[in-house]
């Protein structure tokens, strides 16, 4: 089975890897655009967001399946909350969505993100770490590092792949 995943993040790269490891899949990582903004403002850009790079990623490389992963941050009644979505595709088009655990963001953090900042940039700036997205992310930072970016989508992709495993069964038709 050929795997695509529509990212060169190695957070998200190395979750769907983990995921297929045992699975005798080839994974392949594409950088593809995303279609929407590079801070996606809700749970609707975000998701958005992944189902085009799912696509794209499965069109580029003639994969049998096509995993796209978004982060962002969506405003709530409590205030703004990160969110992180992904997408599974498949050759016939079918399209699976999951949606990772949401944290508030620090009021200060949140401040900036309404002012037009990216979240990358305020936790590279806040941890003094540039590649802080490609490591434990937001999510790690804001938890004393109990879940990592990695972790986060690895249990999103888990979720995905679960529900094709789900459709594929043959009971079911």
């Amino acid at each position: 089975m050929k795997i695509a995943v529509g990212t060169k993040n190695p957070a998200k790269v190395h979750a769907v890897q983990e995921l297929f490891l045992k699975m005798n899949a080839g994974v392949q990582s594409v950088e593809v655009p995303s279609g929407v903004s590079s801070q996606p403002f809700s749970d609707e850009e975000t998701v958005e967001g992944a189902v085009n790079r799912a696509k794209a990623a499965l069109q580029i490389t003639e994969s049998d399946l096509g995993f796209g992963l978004e982060g962002g941050v969506t405003e709530t009644t409590g205030g703004l909350m990160l969110c992180n979505w992904g997408a599974l595709v498949n050759k016939q088009g079918q399209v699976w969505l999951a949606s990772g655990a949401k944290i508030l963001l620090p009021f200060d953090v949140a401040r900036s993100l309404r002012e037009g900042r990216e979240l990358g940039d305020i936790m590279a700036e806040l941890t003094a770490d540039h590649d802080i997205r490609k490591k434990e992310g937001a999510i790690g930072v804001f938890t004393a590092g109990r879940i990592t970016r990695k972790q986060m989508f690895l249990h999103i992709v888990e979720m995905l792949y679960g529900q094709y495993e789900y459709n594929q069964q043959e009971w079911k038709h």
